[in-house]
């Protein structure tokens, strides 16, 4: 491996994320559903490209290598999970009501201390974070002033709180 003396450009971020699913629908049911997203364009069976707030795509899905597939076996190489972002704290309490109502199970609930975090899982079993990132003058620091990233488990029911206040 090579030692890149020059650091990527500050801005640069991942612009989406495409996944391969089994049956579109139900995968558009999930993502659309229940998380909310909306579909930005749709190609039949095969594809469609879903964004928060009218961008281009934040999710790609498509069928095309994988229409009826099952996911990896444990122990292969692949995705460990989608991140998707939350504005504020209120708007990730409401991501878990909607998953809450839709009766799925979260697989953890961490707080980071830099940020809060809900895991579960796709229908096609692919990991999903919900998470929102704190403030940075609510980030823990260490004496030196680096982070002090920690997991602990999350409250969910003062998440909860969180979206009857707003």
């Amino acid at each position: 491996m090579s030692n890149n003396p020059t650091p990527i450009v500050a801005g640069t971020r991942i612009g989406h994320v495409h996944l391969k699913v089994a049956d579109l629908d139900r995968a558009l049911g999930f993502y659309c559903g229940v998380l909310g997203f909306e579909i930005m364009q749709r190609y039949g069976d095969q594809a469609a490209f879903i964004s928060a707030g009218g961008y281009h795509h934040h999710i790609g899905l498509n069928t095309w290598e994988s229409k009826g597939g099952h996911p990896p076996a444990p122990g292969t190489t692949g995705l460990f999970h989608t991140a998707i972002l939350y504005p504020t704290r209120a708007a990730l309490a409401d991501a878990l009501h909607r998953v809450l109502q839709a009766g799925i199970q979260l697989d953890g609930a961490s707080d980071h201390g830099v940020s809060e975090a809900l895991y579960l899982r796709d229908p096609d079993q692919n990991g999903v974070e919900l998470y929102r990132d704190r403030p940075q003058a609510e980030l823990p620091r260490k004496p030196d002033g680096s982070l002090a990233m920690f997991t602990r488990k999350l409250d969910l029911d003062d998440l909860m709180r969180e979206r009857e206040a707003s």
